[in-house]
């Protein structure tokens, strides 16, 4: 059996996502990991997910939707004692709000002592993110025990800063994040998490700061902005497409799943980036986290439609 060339770990949820103009909602999936799965799934890139889910209907639909996405299960495993997650999203004219149910959930369960270390150590890329480490202290050490199987088998890290107030405090956080940084090999922040980490709000200080703090690269994606993306030797900043954004839920995961197929495929890390920037911005067109996450076609022909800002240094 072929193991999977991209392997993500962290916590997958059931989404009820509020509809336009109503007080109703709509169940869909979200979780940032699964979400990235996903996005890379979908341009064809050989995806496993590493999460625990519950026994019960929501772990099933989740396991439905892996299938049907083409993202292996074979590293997914069932909790008989707790939930699945779940959270809702409500939109106003100050965006979009979460509210998340996941104290205790199947996913927090996670330990180092069951990771899947044969599939983590045939993989060529792990990712994961802040909220990986940040639902339990279990889950954490099972982080911080992916990475460390990783680096010594030579796949590459990618780290996503993704941080959650609602699951800790910058303060708790940052000490964590911080030591990660140093052992991933992409570092993916936003402009929002990273001025919440560092205090700084130029831009290019953030990105400064964080090769300075010994980061190998870091993509710092801004929205509908654009993302800068640096390594020691190289900087580029690439501005942002004109889209019909109508909810960012999922555009960050987007972005990653396109990132790491394209460097997967054997695309630099500059041209792949330009590719997750067009990922990002179509993720933005529709509502939800997974329902707009774009596939292999639209991406290249939104980069063929629109020339964005490109500048070096």
């Amino acid at each position: 059996m072929r193991m999977p060339d991209l392997l993500s770990v962290g916590e997958a949820l059931i989404e009820f996502q509020q509809q336009p103009g109503t007080g109703l909602f709509q169940q869909g999936f979200g979780g940032d990991t699964s979400n990235t799965a996903i996005a890379a799934a979908r341009l064809g890139t050989s995806v496993g997910y590493i999460t625990r889910v519950g026994a019960d209907v929501f772990g099933d639909r989740l396991l439905q939707l892996w299938r049907d996405e083409l993202v292996s299960v074979d590293t997914v495993a069932r909790d008989k004692d707790a939930p699945t997650g779940i959270y809702f999203v409500t939109h106003d004219e100050k965006g979009h709000h979460f509210q998340y149910y996941r104290t205790g959930s199947a996913a927090s369960r996670m330990t180092a002592e069951i990771l899947p270390l044969a599939a983590i150590t045939s993989a060529r890329m792990l990712h994961l993110s802040a909220i990986s480490q940040g639902i339990s202290e279990t889950a954490c050490a099972a982080s911080f025990a992916a990475i460390d199987a990783a680096k010594k088998a030579g796949v590459q890290v990618c780290y996503d800063s993704n941080l959650r107030l609602a699951l800790w405090s910058p303060a708790r956080a940052w000490p964590v994040i911080r030591d990660t940084i140093t052992q991933a090999d992409i570092f993916r922040p936003s402009l929002d998490d990273a001025r919440l980490l560092t205090g700084i709000e130029e831009p290019q200080a953030i990105v400064d700061y964080f090769l300075d703090l010994g980061s190998l690269c870091v993509v710092l994606t801004m929205g509908a902005a654009g993302v800068i993306v640096a390594t020691p030797e190289r900087r580029q900043f690439l501005g942002g497409y004109r889209v019909n954004a109508v909810d960012a839920t999922g555009a960050g995961d987007a972005f990653n799943g396109a990132l790491l197929s394209r460097l997967i495929a054997g695309a630099d890390l500059f041209a792949a980036a330009a590719f997750a920037n067009a990922a990002a911005a179509l993720a933005t067109t529709g509502y939800g986290a997974v329902a707009p996450l774009p596939r292999a076609g639209a991406i290249p022909a939104l980069m063929d439609a629109q020339t964005v800002e490109l500048s070096e240094g």
